[in-house]
């Protein structure tokens, strides 16, 4: 079979995800046939660097050996059972790493399928605990401009995304809504630390005035990925956890895309010290193989459900999928190789090298910043630099570097006209510099 046999039949029967269909009339459809390590091979033979880590779960390469081997062990033993009065080693290991790994309060660890899912557990148990220990009016949930929490009705209704959320607007939540961190919104002569406080004071004016109805806060850890990859100051999360401490509502920590060494550390928090009530794991859980996700949280959380079956406080969410053992092994797997080699280590001379290969772009006439945190490197593409006036949405400038990085053998997605790296852990500094030199050179095309 070549591209253009399959293209035939997928055109045909599927409806893929983020797409407008239409599209692919004229934009190719890439389909993959096979991949190792960074590569991804189309039925004609062509290869293409994956330079976003196929939508940032991939950790440690494609057809990984030992993630495939832990898979392949764990099929032949037990591949499903019911999670609901069940139980197997798998899950049990690795609630017990992730306990292990995270912040000491948090010690309870709840299983689900994907991203969306992790984050409608959290807002369902925050919820929920209020209203089980005998606080009613805590219904609501504080989010950020420009959040992004996932797809279903729930992760959406607390997301801040107009291209996401509004046509289903009538459906969802309404949140309120704090002035993010970001530091790119900063004036002149601000730092990163001081957009940060700035913020942190439009918070608490906004939990001084709502904090009776506010059950959670939630928040992606420096950095809103789908909303732009924009990045703000760790003092934030810091201040942050004392606020809700004070007014007495949750953290919930969104790290299903900047968890597992994205940023730097293992997770974001740490970065801040800081512990959320909740923690949202999921993408690179599993090193790219499996769909899972994981919520981390608290005694405090876990003994307010814990009662007798008529009182009636039970959480009853539940997925036919909860706690796969296939994912679970995956996910072992993943965190062997965390453990065992020196991963975070290596991540510091990969992110530097994706800092020196696009260096010279602060200097690009449509360029407004290069910002980085960690292994998450982002091009904010601008009509003008001294205003940082954006191209218009219509115009699509970044897909115009995505189409030309695909004739150039590496995929990237920007985000409307920001151009990122996220590649998983396994590249090499000379696929690093490969990768800068064809988004630089597609990004000199779009904006001529």
């Amino acid at each position: 079979m070549n591209n253009a046999d399959f293209v035939a039949r997928d055109l045909a029967v599927l409806w893929h995800p983020c797409t407008q269909m239409q599209d692919h009339e004229w934009l190719p459809l890439v389909p993959i046939r096979r991949g190792s390590g960074v590569w991804l091979e189309d039925y004609d033979g062509q290869r293409y660097l994956d330079a976003v880590s196929s939508w940032w779960v991939n950790l440690f390469g494609h057809a990984n050996p030992r993630i495939s081997s832990a898979l392949a062990r764990q099929a032949g033993e037990l591949e499903h059972v019911i999670f609901g009065g069940f139980s197997h080693a798998p899950a049990l290991r690795l609630a017990e790493r992730l306990v292990d790994l995270t912040p000491p309060s948090l010690v309870r660890c709840f299983l689900a399928d994907n991203g969306s899912s992790a984050v409608e557990v959290a807002i369902k148990m925050s919820f929920h605990y209020w209203r089980n220990v005998g606080v009613r009016g805590k219904r609501r949930v504080v989010n950020l401009t420009g959040a992004y929490h996932g797809e279903t009705l729930g992760a959406l209704g607390v997301g801040d995304v107009g291209l996401y959320r509004d046509p289903y607007v009538e459906l969802l939540q309404a949140p309120l809504t704090a002035p993010s961190p970001d530091a790119y919104e900063r004036s002149p002569g601000e730092s990163w630390a001081d957009v940060a406080r700035r913020r942190l004071d439009d918070m608490q004016a906004l939990l001084e005035r709502h904090a009776d109805e506010v059950c959670a806060v939630i928040v992606e850890p420096l950095v809103q990925c789908a909303g732009g990859m924009r990045m703000y100051h760790a003092d934030y999360l810091k201040g942050l956890r004392a606020l809700c401490d004070r007014y007495q509502v949750h953290l919930i920590a969104d790290e299903i895309a900047v968890g597992f060494g994205r940023t730097g550390t293992l997770f974001a928090c740490e970065q801040a010290g800081i512990a959320p009530d909740f923690l949202c794991l999921s993408k690179g859980l599993t090193g790219g193989y499996l769909p899972l996700a994981a919520v981390l949280t608290t005694d405090t959380v876990y003994q307010a459900f814990y009662a007798d079956y008529a009182s009636q406080r039970a959480f009853l969410h539940s997925h036919s999928y909860s706690g796969n053992p296939l994912g679970c092994a995956a996910a072992l797997a993943t965190l062997d190789i965390f453990a065992e080699e020196p991963v975070l280590q290596r991540n510091q001379a990969l992110a530097a090298a994706m800092a020196r290969e696009t260096a010279h772009l602060q200097d690009h006439p449509h360029v407004a910043e290069v910002r980085q945190t960690g292994m998450i490197l982002a091009i904010e593409l601008v009509q003008d630099k001294a205003s940082r006036r954006a191209y218009p949405w219509q115009e699509r400038r970044g897909l115009r570097v995505y189409q030309h990085a695909l004739q150039n053998g590496v995929l990237l997605r920007p985000l409307g006209n920001v151009v990122y790296f996220m590649p998983p852990y396994v590249i090499s500094e000379d696929e690093i510099r490969l990768m800068a030199q064809v988004a630089c050179a597609g990004i000199a095309q779009a904006v001529a």
